[in-house]
């Protein structure tokens, strides 16, 4: 059931901050807060399928290959610990290791064990990994900067970077406390 088809479900005694005797006052979205919040989500997939759509018409290759590529060709001798991708771009071991095996059956990265701990994988960057990132990378930032700095053109970047980098340390540190 989609948000705000839950929104109307709810109990509105509930919605208006009222608790039963069991259950703690849930803080409810104000209808202006919860618009903001479906913008975001909005702009955030439309963000994420434009990527998509873009890199896969012209590089033929995903958003996530794209990441990967990124990170790599950005490393010290194009070549990082499979657990350090993992922690660059937050996504789990095993996502990390599907992706990067798709990625090697193609040539674009390989698979290395790593010299100082043979328990250990080392994710290597391929000719043809750096070429394609080479070719990509300039379809995606024009796209980028149409779709996001070319429409926000007025905004202080720096104050909204400090507002998204405080979202993302109230993100991290939520999450940190709601593992078990």
């Amino acid at each position: 059931m989609r948000e705000h088809q839950m929104d109307e479900v709810v109990d509105s005694t509930k919605l208006a901050g009222e608790a039963d005797a069991n259950s703690p006052v849930v803080p409810w979205l104000t209808e202006h807060e919860q618009m903001f919040w479906r913008a975001v989500l909005d702009a955030h997939r439309a963000v994420e399928r434009m990527i998509d759509t873009q890199l896969l018409v012209t590089s033929d290759i995903s958003n996530a290959d794209f990441s990967v590529l990124v990170v790599l060709s950005e490393s010290d001798k194009q070549t990082m610990r499979m657990r350090e991708l993992c922690e660059d771009l937050d996504w789990d071991r095993s996502r990390m290791s599907h992706q990067i095996t798709r990625m090697e059956r193609r040539g674009l990265v390989e698979k290395i064990r790593c010299e100082k701990d043979n328990r250990g994988i080392d994710v290597h960057l391929t000719e043809h990994g750096r070429e394609l990132i080479e070719r990509a990378a300039p379809g995606h930032v024009r796209a980028v900067r149409k779709v996001l700095f070319d429409t926000l053109h007025d905004i202080d970047l720096d104050a909204a970077m400090a507002r998204y980098n405080a979202v993302a340390e109230a993100a991290h540190k939520l999450q940190a406390e709601l593992r078990p």
